[in-house]
């Protein structure tokens, strides 16, 4: 016991020196190409025509539920009413190199506010139906130089439980599309090569409202808030987060270094403030809003989700701003924190005082320069000029109209 508490003392005296030495530092630049791409101004490098459909496939559902403006999945209403104003739209699609269908296929939402991602595929087929009836440009393509944003759990999958979403499959008539997506894992069948990853939505005005001062001191070694077990959806445990939350809570729920809990205080944004190490596991999808929330209050984020694909990773070096701990490792979780250098976790603290890093982040209403937006935008900008296989030839099809469930064959 007498070790434990003198261990305990001198991790908390190394916190002390930590935020001494980090009152003194200054924000440090991305270096590099990275930095050099978070940088990029899209305007002027692409056109991107938007599809104007019946509001039943986006504003109407909106109205019918305003709560899906600020859940997680949000980027796909924020893109579109970004997009419509945007320097890089033009109202001419024989200009365009992009085509954006506006669809919001996470907004049919449980009374609890979870999306229900059943109806998705009939809407996305529906909406898929009528622009390849009333405009030319999806027929000569099928669909390889339109995108779609499609923040479900697995992205075009439609399920937010793994295994189904595997079965599943991205919706056949999306094979050729670019996904704008959150979901991201290596080798996984949803996620199609040439994929655009995205931050999920998280709200910047509440945000920007729990700022502190930066002069505050980090006394939290590792923070965490969130659940451990879903025993709704998986009472034998061991499924949800593949057991790495699980992991976290029976390793170190008596650990004083860890503030971890299931309980969610008003305080939550200054806690991250005032923590070194936020921890972002995996739930039922790799990605979490943990994430977002990390970069912006400058908490060094924990990774915990083996091959995931994270945000904008050509322009974010999330390896230098990052703590990578693999799912079997997390019972060595506090001798892998305890053992970073000091001088690595300030370098990792001034990376993210870098206002571009959190700008990058965020979905904000008005635009910044090197927002998600913009991060979007040079995804996009930087798998031009399309190549010679994007155009079919006259009569030729690739798609099959007719593949998938029987169940994404019925009307929307």
């Amino acid at each position: 016991m007498r070790t434990l508490s003198m261990w305990v003392v001198a991790v908390f005296a190394f916190c002390f020196a930590l935020w001494t030495a980090a009152a003194e530092q200054k924000i440090e630049r991305i270096s590099g190409s990275a930095g050099d791409v978070l940088d990029d101004d899209p305007v002027g490098r692409l056109k991107v025509y938007i599809y104007e459909l019946p509001s039943k496939y986006n504003k109407k559902l909106l109205q019918k539920d305003p709560r899906c403006l600020t859940h997680m999945f949000a980027a796909e209403i924020f893109m579109h009413r970004f997009l419509l104003s945007s320097p890089v739209r033009t109202l001419n699609p024989e200009e365009a190199d992009w085509f954006y269908t506006p669809i919001y296929p996470t907004c049919d939402l449980t009374p609890t506010g979870l999306p229900l991602p059943f109806k998705s595929p009939r809407m996305m087929r529906s909406s898929i139906q009528l622009i390849s009836s009333n405009w030319p440009y999806w027929n000569r393509t099928e669909g390889a130089d339109h995108f779609f944003v499609v923040p479900h759990d697995f992205g075009a999958c439609f399920h937010y439980q793994e295994e189904k979403a595997v079965e599943r499959g991205i919706l056949p008539l999306l094979q050729r599309a670019t996904l704008v997506q959150t979901f991201g894992q290596r080798n996984h069948v949803c996620l199609n090569e040439g994929s655009i990853t995205i931050p999920p939505y998280a709200p910047p005005q509440k945000m920007q409202a729990h700022h502190i001062p930066q002069d505050t001191p980090r006394s939290i070694f590792v923070y965490f808030r969130g659940l451990f077990y879903d025993v709704n959806n998986d009472p034998e445990g061991g499924y949800y987060a593949r057991g790495a939350r699980a992991a976290v809570w029976e390793n170190f729920k008596n650990n004083h270094l860890f503030d971890i809990s299931t309980d969610h205080p008003i305080t939550y944004y200054e806690d991250m403030q005032r923590a070194i190490f936020c921890l972002c596991p995996l739930g039922w999808a790799p990605w979490s809003p943990r994430l977002v929330e990390a970069v912006v209050f400058g908490c060094i984020p924990v990774i915990i989700a083996d091959d995931i694909v994270l945000p904008f990773a050509d322009a974010i070096p999330w390896e230098e701003i990052g703590v990578f701990v693999a799912e079997k490792d997390v019972p060595k979780l506090d001798t892998i924190l305890t053992s970073i250098p000091t001088e690595v976790i300030l370098r990792k603290q001034r990376l993210l005082a870098n206002p571009s890093m959190k700008r990058a982040m965020l979905f904000p209403q008005p635009a910044q320069p090197g927002d998600a937006f913009h991060q979007i935008l040079n995804g996009l900008a930087r798998k031009l000029p399309h190549e010679k296989t994007t155009y079919l030839k006259q009569g030729e099809k690739v798609l099959n109209w007719t593949s998938g469930p029987v169940g994404d064959l019925k009307p929307w």
